[in-house]
């Protein structure tokens, strides 16, 4: 397993879709079943208030533990010469928080739920339509995961907040592993193979009230090539609770992401523009991204960096975690427990990974981020980790991180009592069935 696989085991442990056990497989009929369990061990020497709510008492440490199971079965019937399949997956998720609650505050320590997750059904129209190439056309309604690039914009319904906001915002706790990623309904088209000129048309509605229970529609398309992508989606806000810009609003992005024909060379970059409903105010995100592997050395090592910037008012939609650490929770405590999070900011990175063995990857990352609003949430982050695949069935991913605030939360930051460095660490255990 290289480095590359290594970060697809824990990318897709940690994804929409269970591992699957084949329960029956005959006559192109297929039924599986899905389980995965992901447990996670977290302390910070510092707790945050982001949105001004909590009391001076909250100041020190939090030490907590979040963990969740999904389960299920999922299965498709092939049917025909052409190799056109039905398919579907029922899964739930039990899912917990337990100890202090999170950094932040936004888990207490006593949520805990199960309820349904996946709920989906599609058709896939195998050689069916030759023009198209293999399942050039795929057609799924239902309750499901969706993405869209590398998640910059939507990866998920995935924003998994407890009881800290209120019992109205509760998902279970499972904060920082998001258990909870599927949008509540959905009806997906894809159109196009894994080559050339490819598309999707969506519509999606949330049942979350962190995302203001947004309900949304829109087109992506792309042009895959051996050198890289390019993408372009329009998304459209059609009506959301309790928000003044997400009903209508509109959203244009342009993306690239290849290696443009040289080998070892990574490059990656989208441009974001955004008109906020009724309030017809623009806001702009973008980041551009490059990066080297040294192949020849040993370990393999990969220096990346990048530059993001978002304005005051820009809406990071549902962007949550897709290609490996930093994409697109940018800093384990910045992203997660202080802000900013993807909006009014300024963010330089710099990444370095390695591999060690075929089954063992570490890497660095370093973040300054620059509020651009009052300079309040300036800071720097530096986090350490390794992604471990024990067995086939034990992957353990352990992380430090040392977040240094410009300003405690006294002087328009939001490091409750101080503006000390913040020791923070985490152990993540998944097991894929």
């Amino acid at each position: 397993m290289n480095k590359t696989l290594l970060a697809s085991a824990m990318l897709g442990a940690l994804s929409a879709h269970a591992s699957a056990y084949t329960l029956h497989s005959d006559n192109g009929t297929e039924l599986n079943l899905d389980i995965e369990a992901v447990f996670g061990v977290f302390t910070s020497q510092e707790s945050y208030d982001p949105f001004g709510a909590r009391a001076a008492s909250d100041e020190g440490r939090a030490d907590w533990q979040e963990g969740y199971i999904k389960y299920g079965l999922s299965g498709s019937h092939a049917y025909g010469e052409s190799g056109a399949a039905v398919y579907g997956g029922l899964n739930l998720v039990s899912s917990a928080t337990w100890g202090d609650g999170d950094a932040a505050g936004f888990t207490t320590g006593d949520e805990s739920d199960t309820d349904l997750e996946d709920a989906y059904l599609g058709w896939r129209s195998g050689n069916l339509i030759p023009a198209l190439g293999e399942n050039g056309l795929d057609i799924t309604l239902g309750r499901q995961m969706f993405s869209i690039g590398d998640g910059f914009l939507i990866n998920g319904d995935s924003l998994n907040l407890g009881e800290g906001l209120g019992a109205n915002y509760d998902r279970g706790g499972a904060y920082w592993l998001a258990a909870r990623k599927a949008f509540d309904k959905t009806a997906i088209v894809r159109v196009g193979g894994t080559d050339g000129v490819r598309g999707d048309l969506f519509w999606l509605e949330s049942d979350n009230v962190g995302q203001y229970q947004m309900e949304l529609a829109g087109i992506n398309a792309e042009y895959v090539m051996p050198e890289g992508t390019f993408g372009a989606t329009y998304i459209e806000g059609l009506d959301a609770v309790d928000s003044t810009t997400r009903d209508g609003q509109e959203t244009l992005s342009l993306r690239f992401q290849g290696n443009a024909g040289v080998e070892n060379l990574f490059l990656s970059g989208e441009f974001v523009t955004q008109d906020q409903g009724d309030n017809s105010a623009d806001a702009d995100a973008w980041y551009v991204e490059a990066g080297w592997t040294f192949a020849d050395l040993p370990w393999s090592p990969s220096v990346n960096y990048r530059y993001a910037s978002f304005d005051q008012n820009f809406d990071p939609l549902f962007y949550g975690f897709s290609r490996g650490y930093g994409t697109w929770f940018q800093g384990e405590v910045a992203a997660n427990y202080s802000g900013p999070f993807s909006t009014g900011t300024d963010v330089h990175h710099i990444g370095v990974k390695a591999a060690p063995t075929d089954m063992l990857s570490v890497g660095a990352l370093f973040f300054d981020f620059s509020d651009t609003e009052n300079g309040g949430q300036d800071g720097q982050e530096i986090d350490l980790y390794a992604e471990w695949v024990v067995t086939p069935n034990l992957i353990i991913s352990p992380l430090v991180g040392f977040y240094t605030p410009d300003n405690s939360s006294a002087n328009n930051g939001t490091q409750i009592g101080n503006d000390d460095t913040n020791v923070y660490g985490q152990v993540i255990a998944i097991v894929p069935f």
